[in-house]
């Protein structure tokens, strides 16, 4: 069976550097930190007192009152970056073959602040279960893809995919899988999380995961740097339109890029910290070029998942070597996440998009934040430090890895 051919049509993105795909990509460029003290409750008492928020987000810009507080913010966000994806793409509604036009979204956690809240409540309170009725629908992760269709009739597949910080690439890899044996001409795919919440950083904090650089939030986020502490939670979505290419070129669709392929894989190692030799990290990134007919001297850059943690970024880095061999100093190495911290399962679809948009402009943007050498990270390895690199990006990929041992990795490719 001939594969179909699947590219990229539309794009949206609701991060802390930027509200809108034009104005996160400039948040990038501008090497711009989404890092700042917490707003959304007092964390006076917390270890970690910032996060990467979004900024100046109100949902009733987009909702009404009504329809927002039936949507926790992870299902709010998804609709945003959704909608902006889908006007990007120009997509026809009305000619659409709506049956072939599905909806593959990631959430590693889902509706974490409606659980806690309807929780807290229910202990303040004098033991009645008094539960608001959207308690479930607003916290179910599957939500989120199921407020985009029903919004757009879309009637194709639909559901969640959940790998804890891998969700959203997992989600983008189905899409794909979807698109190339024909089931569908077109997929809204991408994710959204919103975690920053009593629980969420309570939660992490406990884990001992988080950065605690209280005095210069800013600078927190470093990943690769001597002195990284623990990476800064973030929030918010990435929406990418996935189509068949002959159903694209018919309708004379602008294509951003070729998605050519993908991988999973497994460490099999420990529930929270990488394999230290990133066995899983060289497997994930070995069966995504395999799935896409390439070799590893094919790449020109890669978007890391670089959370800023002691263990992690030096067990990736040490499989990009083993993986790219002396070809590895040539690729244009980075980590966005220096600048919108780590969006966990919505972190697959934003830093995608980065790769994506980089490809289509011909420059890399920064890691920031890095001002002390790691001794354990190879010095000829070029991680794009401090200042956007410009770069003919013909092949661009991105790594995201979850808690439980969750590795996907994708892999994307300037049209012919």
């Amino acid at each position: 069976m001939e594969l179909k051919r699947v590219v990229v049509t539309g794009l949206g993105a609701l991060t802390p550097i930027g509200n809108t795909k034009e104005e996160y990509w400039d948040g990038l460029m501008s090497g711009k930190s989404g890092a700042a003290p917490i707003t959304y409750y007092d964390a006076e008492k917390f270890k970690t007192k910032f996060a990467c928020e979004l900024k100046n987000f109100n949902a009733t810009d987009f909702f009404d009152r009504k329809e927002a507080r039936k949507m926790d913010r992870f299902a709010q966000y998804a609709m945003v970056a959704a909608d902006e994806a889908i006007a990007d793409a120009k997509l026809n509604l009305e000619a659409v073959d709506k049956l072939r036009v599905g909806v593959i979204w990631g959430a590693g956690i889902g509706g974490l602040e409606t659980f806690q809240n309807e929780v807290l409540n229910f202990a303040a309170g004098d033991g009645t279960p008094r539960f608001n009725p959207f308690f479930i629908p607003k916290m179910i992760a599957d939500i989120a893809p199921g407020n985009i269709s029903i919004k757009h009739g879309f009637m194709g597949p639909n559901y969640t995919t959940v790998s804890a910080c891998a969700s959203s690439a997992n989600a983008m890899f189905d899409a794909l899988n979807m698109i190339r044996l024909g089931h569908c001409d077109v997929i809204v795919t991408g994710g959204s999380e919103a975690a920053v919440t009593i629980a969420g950083m309570g939660g992490f904090n406990a884990m001992h995961a988080l950065s605690t650089r209280n005095e210069s939030p800013e600078s927190a986020s470093r990943p690769f740097d001597g002195t990284r502490d623990g990476f800064v939670l973030g929030e918010g979505a990435g929406a990418l339109i996935l189509e068949e290419y002959e159903h694209a070129k018919a309708r004379g669709a602008k294509i951003y890029a070729e998605f050519i392929g993908g991988g999973l894989s497994s460490d099999a190692y420990h529930m929270t910290a990488p394999h230290p030799d990133g066995v899983g990290v060289v497997a994930v990134m070995r069966n995504c070029l395999k799935n896409a007919g390439l070799k590893p001297e094919d790449v020109d850059h890669i978007n890391t998942h670089g959370t800023s943690t002691p263990l992690g970024d030096v067990a990736e880095l040490k499989a990009i070597s083993e993986i790219f061999g002396n070809h590895a100093k040539n690729i244009n190495i980075n980590s966005t996440k220096s600048m919108t911290g780590h969006l966990l399962g919505a972190a697959g679809a934003i830093e995608a998009i980065s790769v994506i948009l980089a490809m289509e402009k011909g420059i890399v943007p920064p890691t920031i934040n890095h001002s002390t050498v790691d001794e354990n990270i190879d010095p000829e390895l070029n991680l794009t430090l401090n200042k956007a690199q410009k770069r003919d990006i013909k092949v661009g990929m991105s790594n995201t890895f979850g808690f439980g041992g969750h590795n996907a990795c994708v892999v994307f490719k300037k049209l012919d």
